[in-house]
């Protein structure tokens, strides 16, 4: 069986061509704003890390609280480039006004104290070394993440931390690096982050409109590779090992699999498409800081994946598309205010709050997610569980008919 034929995968690629088509051809009529593009772009990039945290806690049930610190990793490798390029881009303009020309060093002094002389310094980190070669930070969007993935995954699966005592050290690790990042030392610009990454070196003459476009048009690639990828990953044995695991690791490791094996691969691979959604989002966001990376950035990705139905990775769209556009509309003026008369509701204030009490009432009503619902409407007479409970793996996804 094809992944083309497995209905989910289908539907999904359709909706993302139908999507992406439709806002370029409304966008270059007119219809749609450039913010508006850019939000469906942003949306897009946090669809492709919700199917990344999909992949390793609906799949293999490892409750990850950190893959948005390597989302923000992503966005800091490929913002080093953008800022110093489009820094230098603008000093050495200026100092082609001077009586001699300007050699590289001047530019790069200019270009450093114009960065990091909002931190008091004068000079380049020693990690900004290669910030001035673009291959090299995409390079490092992926080659980064994945190797912090690499060593925490292998120190913690081989201890066999599971269960909430890994999650804990998920979220420990993630304050570390934004407390890290905070301080003006850490040569990143600490509270300032990087900034004006919307502006594309060497495009200078591009309207945003059209940059928009070219990143919407990226997610939205990045995504449908992603999710044919993930869907290959576990319609094959490897994803049947992982669904073991998520649902009896200790028969799964009595059976002669190498547990910490399986799970270190899928917590790396994930980490690296977190980066990649990190990489692509940021410059259509134009900053970063390290408040991106806070702990509660990767809590509202599990409660976006809950939404959407852990264990299905069209839930992990449903629920990330939804909780973020729901996000722009309430948080950016589109939805009224209501005047109570003795109070007025501002939805700025109390979206957190509509978001909380619609993860609660998911839980309590619906606990497998808007694709639960999806599920029992196209197929409402279901085969029983196989396994210990609702997420285990179900007949139909043994003839391979659903993922």
């Amino acid at each position: 069986m094809t992944l083309l034929r497995i209905p989910h995968v289908a539907t999904v690629l359709v909706c993302l061509a139908i999507v992406t088509i439709g806002a370029t051809v409304l966008a270059e009529a007119g219809l749609v704003s450039t913010s508006f593009v850019k939000t469906l772009g942003k949306t897009l990039c946090l669809c492709l890390v919700a199917v990344a945290m999909d992949l390793v806690w609906g799949y293999t049930g490892i409750l990850s609280l950190g893959h948005m610190a390597f989302f923000g990793i992503g966005g800091y490798s490929i913002g080093m480039w953008l800022m110093r390029a489009r820094t230098e881009g603008i000093v050495a303009t200026q100092l082609e006004r001077a009586a001699l020309p300007p050699t590289p060093a001047e530019i790069d002094q200019a270009a450093a104290l114009q960065i990091f002389g909002v931190v008091g310094s004068d000079e380049f980190p020693w990690m900004w070394a290669f910030s001035d070669v673009l291959f090299v930070q995409l390079l490092a969007v992926v080659a980064v993440p994945g190797l912090l993935a690499l060593v925490f995954g292998w120190l913690a699966f081989r201890s066999r931390v599971t269960g909430v005592y890994l999650s804990i050290l998920t979220q420990a690790g993630t304050l570390a690096l934004s407390l890290w990042l905070f301080q003006n030392d850490s040569g990143l610009r600490g509270n300032n982050g990087l900034s004006g990454l919307q502006n594309i070196p060497g495009a200078e003459g591009v309207p945003q409109s059209t940059v928009s476009l070219w990143f919407l048009w990226a997610s939205a690639v990045a995504l449908g590779l992603t999710y044919v990828l993930a869907a290959w990953v576990v319609t094959d044995r490897f994803g049947s090992v992982l669904r073991a695991i998520r649902d009896d690791e200790t028969r799964v490791r009595f059976l002669g699999y190498n547990v910490e094996a399986y799970k270190l691969a899928v917590f790396t691979g994930t980490a690296m498409l977190a980066g990649i959604a990190g990489a692509l989002y940021y410059p259509q966001a134009g900053i970063i800081n390290p408040a991106e990376i806070a702990p509660i950035a990767s809590i509202y990705l599990a409660v976006w994946v809950a939404i959407g139905g852990r264990g299905r990775l069209y839930g992990a769209i449903l629920g990330a598309a939804a909780v973020s556009l729901l996000s722009s509309w309430f948080t950016g003026g589109g939805a009224p205010d209501i005047d109570l008369g003795i109070y007025t509701v501002l939805w700025t204030d109390w979206w957190l709050v509509l978001l909380g009490f619609g993860f609660v009432a998911v839980t309590l009503f619906a606990p497998e997610g808007i694709g639960g619902l999806f599920d029992r409407i196209a197929r409402p007479k279901r085969v029983g569980d196989l396994g210990p409970d609702a997420g285990a793996l179900r007949q139909e996804e043994a003839r391979g008919e659903k993922v």
